[in-house]
């Protein structure tokens, strides 16, 4: 069995409050290695139909997506994680700043930062001929700004150990019809890059991870028969395939791995 060190370490995930999500994951298994975790989420209210909620798919993932962190704290309740639960929104400056003053306050420290959070347009305005100032905006200021921002109070808080994770997608090089959002991730692959090398003088690791089609309830049946057999590996990836990647990131294994951009997709778009 790996010991990965965590034990103690105080990690902060955003975009956590669903159950099924990468960050809900993420956070459930840096819990069972014995740090602290602090989940930041934001109730992103999207049209769907509870009677459909049952079955993944665009419906189950929006109402995930529209609630609260609740059905994650039960699990990390039954973990006997300690914890910490913020409703906030990284895009905006001010509330960033709050996240990190109350982390402090509860932990004293912070070791780990996986940015999860991201938005995407799904009304099809994320193409070339349709894309609008308001797509382009609202994407930029979760995906790049919010991480970023929260990446810079991590340095200015951090202590003796550091470990930055970023997400990305395997696309993010070539996402034809969703060039917004492809291009905000690309942005954070670059970032990782260079945030790597401005902080590798105060021993911070910054990598990044790149998933598959991943099912975190937004893959219904009909749309995994056209996904999978794009995929070499011949199945959908699983958060939890996502999550390890993320423990040994944060690992002190992985103390000499930096600047790195992992796809973690089953030979897609690779």
């Amino acid at each position: 069995m790996i010991n990965y060190g965590l034990e103690n370490r105080v990690a902060i995930i955003t975009g956590a409050n669903n159950p099924q999500g990468i960050g809900a994951t993420t956070a459930l298994a840096l819990a069972r290695e014995g740090a602290k975790v602090v989940l930041v989420y934001k109730k992103v209210q999207r049209p769907f139909d509870p009677e459909k909620i049952g079955a993944n798919g665009a419906d189950r993932y929006y109402a995930a997506n529209a609630g609260d962190a609740a059905a994650v704290e039960r699990k990390l309740q039954e973990l006997g994680a300690d914890y910490l639960i913020l409703e906030s929104d990284i895009s905006n400056e001010a509330a960033v700043k709050d996240i990190y003053e109350a982390v402090m306050a509860q932990y004293g420290r912070v070791d780990i930062l996986v940015n999860n959070a991201a938005t995407d347009d799904e009304n099809g305005f994320d193409t070339i001929e349709k894309v609008t100032q308001k797509v382009i905006d609202d994407t930029f200021a979760v995906n790049v700004r919010g991480s970023l921002m929260m990446t810079r109070e991590f340095v200015n808080h951090h202590g003796d150990y550091g470990r930055i994770i970023n997400l990305s997608t395997d696309a993010a090089q070539n996402f034809a019809g969703q060039i917004t959002y492809g291009a905000s991730k690309a942005t954070m692959e670059a970032l990782t890059r260079s945030v790597a090398m401005e902080v590798a003088q105060y021993g911070i690791t910054v990598n990044c991870v790149a998933p598959g089609p991943t099912q975190t309830g937004w893959i219904d049946a009909e749309f995994e028969k056209i996904v999978v057999p794009l995929i070499p590996m011949g199945k959908l990836i699983q958060p939890e395939d996502i999550a390890e990647t993320i423990l040994f990131l944060a690992s002190e294994q992985a103390k000499m791995l930096t600047g790195q951009v992992i796809k973690v997709s089953g030979g897609h778009a690779i």
